[in-house]
């Protein structure tokens, strides 16, 4: 079969795709992969054919309004005022990503298949193909059940509203595409029908076959989903083939014993230098060498730390996370889905600092799981606190042993595997396009 990936966002919103196309290459089919310029090495690294378009919001990471809304998460009067500000800053973006993707879907050819992450609405470029349309979800907030509330959501709700806090990220996407998506509609000659926007549903108003790329072992109890919805398992894209260890890195981490690696991702707080301060401290005071990513995330190499960092500390730009977490003793991160499923696989304790979006989630998870001390919020992080988690993360018996368990469990699932088994079945099963409803 030809299938069409649509994928946006960060690193960690691209990589989970280049998996699934690595894996769909490896079944014998034909993938293109659609995704934002700056993370196209990702794509082009790993082989896989890759369409860039604009960057939209990405463009705005380091922008302060978007910075502080972030942290602001709608709390309070101040919060939604900032939320008001982001939405207003970003939406021209998120339109620039529509019309471009339509012009790479248009450019691309027609498919057997579309996958594409669900806060696109690109359910709406399928049907104008004709061909089934396979959304994506990277984290739980998107396909509804009453078993715990929508991560996704910046409040608390009551446990009877679970199901219906389900509604909100589909809301923000529409808000944020608005009338674009009908005037795209439009120039597609789509007719107007009920359920148009819903990405969980197909044209004839059927469930859609979704994909979760997650495990079920890290969520909350047993969560009922419908049986459309396919939690396949993490997928994880193995480092370059050719990809081989810096001589001075390897030569630091043969040095002493195994480090911790200290990275947060590409949500950058209002302050790099503070955050730096906060880390180099923390380290020092835990009484542990350190492997600390640079980067977006907020953390910046400090003047005069010399070649590669100090003596107990080594900074890198970057380096495969399935080659580098085995060598640590601890994983200290942002607790975003890509990291913390890639702690998850090294069978490695954590210490997680959430910002924002999801993190919050999968930082919860991972305490309740027993792989990482209580969450550390990234905007109240202190020297003390971040030693201490990082002295418990490394000499707590009981967190290794969890986290050597969890690393089975994931190991053992194949998510990519099972997600090219579900479009393949998808593919088959479709035979024509549903006819939308009239």
């Amino acid at each position: 079969m030809k299938a069409l990936l649509l994928t946006h966002g960060s690193r960690g919103d691209v990589q989970p795709f280049v998996a699934l196309a690595c894996g769909l290459t490896a079944a014998g089919h034909e993938v293109s992969l659609v995704g934002p310029r700056a993370t196209a090495e990702v794509a082009c690294s790993a082989g896989v054919p890759y369409l860039p378009i604009t960057d939209g919001p990405l463009e705005l990471l380091n922008d302060p309004v978007i910075i502080e809304a972030n942290q602001a998460q709608g709390r309070g009067l101040r919060g939604q005022v900032l939320a008001m500000r982001w939405f207003l800053r970003n939406r021209p973006r998120y339109v620039d990503v529509l019309a471009d993707l339509v012009k790479a879907v248009t450019a691309a050819g027609r498919p057997d298949v579309v996958v594409f992450q669900s806060w696109l609405p690109a359910h709406h470029l399928s049907e104008s193909l004709g061909v089934p349309a396979v959304p994506v979800c990277l984290q739980p907030g998107w396909v509804p059940t009453p078993d715990f509330p929508n991560p996704l959501m910046p409040a608390r709700v009551p446990r009877a509203w679970n199901t219906v806090s389900y509604t909100f990220a589909p809301m923000i996407t529409r808000l944020l595409y608005g009338p674009a998506v009908e005037r795209t509609r439009k120039d597609l000659r789509l007719p107007r029908r009920r359920g148009r926007h819903n990405v969980l549903l197909r044209p004839d108003r059927q469930p859609a076959t979704v994909l979760q790329a997650f495990g079920r072992h890290v969520l909350p109890g047993t969560p009922r989903y419908p049986a459309t919805a396919h939690t396949t398992g993490f997928w994880h894209l193995p480092g370059p083939a050719d990809w081989r260890m810096p001589p001075s890195l390897r030569a630091f981490l043969d040095d002493g014993p195994p480090p911790v690696y200290v990275g947060f991702g590409s949500l950058a707080g209002r302050d790099p230098g503070q955050t730096t301060r906060t880390v180099m401290a923390a380290i020092r005071k835990a009484g542990v060498r350190a492997v600390v990513a640079t980067g977006w995330g907020g953390t910046t190499e400090q003047e005069g730390a010399g070649p590669g960092g100090a003596d107990d500390v080594f900074f890198v730009d970057q380096a495969p996370h399935d080659r580098l977490f085995p060598r640590m003793s601890s994983i200290v991160h942002h607790s975003g889905a890509g990291t913390t499923a890639a702690a998850l696989l090294a069978g490695r304790p954590q210490v997680v600092c959430p910002f924002a979006f999801d993190q919050p989630f999968w930082a919860q998870r991972m305490h309740a799981c027993g792989v990482a001390p209580p969450p550390l919020p990234q905007l109240r992080l202190t020297v003390d606190g971040l030693a201490a988690a990082i002295r418990r993360s490394v000499s707590t018996p009981d967190l290794s042993r969890r986290a050597a368990r969890f690393g089975e469990q994931t190991r053992a699932q194949d998510g990519v595997g099972n997600a090219v088994q579900v479009l393949e079945a998808e593919v088959a099963r479709s035979g024509a396009a549903p006819r939308a409803a009239t």
